[in-house]
């Protein structure tokens, strides 16, 4: 059971409307077990309902709760998914993007701002495909003629591939709350059923929401105090570190 408020406390989810209002209920919501005990969807979920064949869990449930629009998705603690509710997403933007630059943020080795780049074309093309924004952004790694294996574990090969890898630039940005995650996309079966993991379509929030939705009529520190507030209510036995580190 969730160490929360009375109020706020479902100790069991079983599905994906129990799911979006438990997020309603708490504002912020990891999706894995974390720092603060008993905080996250992993803990309240039954583990039958975990990638399970055949029975609906909180992987599957992910893209239908984002589509109602009720909250955000993506990996916004410390690097870890999680959702955040729309009524504190304002404040939560506020903040987070008060704590990033793009001037800050490493280049690759031919110069190129990773994130600037992966964020212009998501803003440029309003959503995409994670595999998609690999492929124009030129997140490829070449192919490579090796000789045997251990010959392919020492070889250094040349190509357009940045230093620092994909995954590390699409967390920086939805950790800055400058992309979210859209949906998740499935491949179809020959009977039109979806199956695999589901493929990330990533996009900005102002596309989502409209522009200002990052912008309350707070300063960034006010936002940061609002949500500290919040969390101390809901988590009453979480240390003020943990609550510190987990704004970000």
């Amino acid at each position: 059971m969730m160490k929360i408020e009375k109020k706020m406390i479902q100790s069991t989810i079983h599905n994906a409307d129990e799911l979006e209002q438990l997020v309603v209920r708490c504002g912020f919501l990891p999706f894995f077990r974390n720092s603060i005990s008993g905080f996250s969807i992993e803990e309240c979920t039954p583990p039958g309902l975990w990638f399970e064949d055949g029975v609906d869990g909180p992987w599957e449930w992910k893209g239908p709760v984002i589509r109602n629009w009720t909250c955000t998705y993506g990996k916004f603690f410390c690097g870890k998914a999680g959702f955040v509710s729309m009524e504190w997403f304002p404040d939560f933007a506020n903040y987070r993007r008060s704590k990033f630059s793009f001037d800050c943020t490493p280049l690759d080795k031919n110069g190129r701002n990773r994130e600037k780049t992966v964020y212009d074309t998501v803003v440029g093309h309003e959503s995409l495909l994670s595999k998609e924004i690999k492929s124009l952004c030129g997140f490829r790694k070449p192919k490579t003629i090796c000789t045997n294996p251990m010959e392919r574990l020492f070889t250094k090969t040349k190509g357009s591939i940045p230093e620092e890898s994909f995954e590390t630039v699409l967390t920086r940005l939805q950790m800055a709350t400058l992309i979210v995650v859209a949906d998740f996309e499935y491949q179809l079966d020959r009977h039109g059923q979806p199956y695999g993991w589901g493929i990330a379509r990533y996009t900005t929030p102002e596309a989502l929401f409209g522009d200002g939705i990052a912008l309350p009529d707070r300063t960034p520190e006010e936002s940061k105090a609002r949500i500290l507030c919040h969390l101390r209510q809901i988590l009453p036995s979480a240390t003020e570190e943990r609550l510190l580190k987990f704004i970000g």
